[in-house]
């Protein structure tokens, strides 16, 4: 899953970005409201981590514009405690609110849920078949037995059961599974997919010649 977090303090958008990286996303960042409406309209993120009071646009302009062309999830960050602000930001398509300082625990779960939510998922636990996939705990079972991946197969895993019953293009796969420093091997996708039909079975992954992958489809 790609996120983009938009956050004018420097040492909290490192802070932020080194931890939601550590909870296996891969992280763009934006120092202002310009650069980060520019790059979220540009770019179809899984979610939004965005501050409140920054220069340029503040968050709510960046919110009122993104929302006049996109849906994507938006998490509000802000050191304001007024009910009124909080109020504010939702009614202005905000999907979520959490104040200054951030418990990056926390961030993480309401960032995990807002991408439940925003495909239909109410509950973190998955099932297909044999395979149960539990997206809070990012952890995956096969039959009852613990399969073991690595951060870019369950983030790849997570992507294409997210999306179950459609095809996934490799275009979206490489563009969700890498930020924009990332410079990714043309094969590694096709990598990534061998691993997982050997760790969940064959047929879990359906290629479509030309296409994509699908799952449950």
């Amino acid at each position: 899953m790609r996120l983009l977090i938009i956050e004018d303090e420097p040492d909290m958008l490192d802070t932020l970005a080194e931890a939601m990286r550590g909870e296996g996303y891969a992280v763009d960042e934006a120092a202002d409201g310009e650069d980060g409406l520019f790059k979220a309209t540009e770019i179809d993120y899984d979610a939004i981590i965005c501050d409140v009071m920054m220069p340029v646009l503040d968050g709510f302009e960046v919110l009122r514009r993104l929302r006049l062309k996109k849906k994507t999830p938006m998490l509000m960050l802000t050191a304001r405690t007024k009910v009124q602000d909080r109020i504010q930001g939702l009614d202005s398509g905000a999907d979520d609110y959490l104040a200054k300082p951030v418990d990056l625990n926390e961030l993480a779960a309401r960032v995990r849920a807002l991408i439940r939510r925003a495909h239909g998922n109410a509950s973190p636990l998955i099932t297909i078949g044999d395979v149960e996939i539990d997206t809070a705990a990012q952890a995956v079972r096969r039959a009852g037995d613990a399969v073991v991946l690595t951060g870019r197969e369950y983030a790849l895993l997570e992507f294409c059961v997210q999306r179950r019953g459609k095809i996934v293009t490799r275009t979206q796969l490489y563009e969700h599974l890498h930020d924009e420093n990332d410079s990714p091997v043309s094969n590694l996708v096709d990598v990534h997919v061998f691993n997982l039909r050997k760790k969940l079975g064959q047929d879990f992954i359906v290629t479509h010649r030309g296409r994509g992958y699908s799952i449950g489809l």
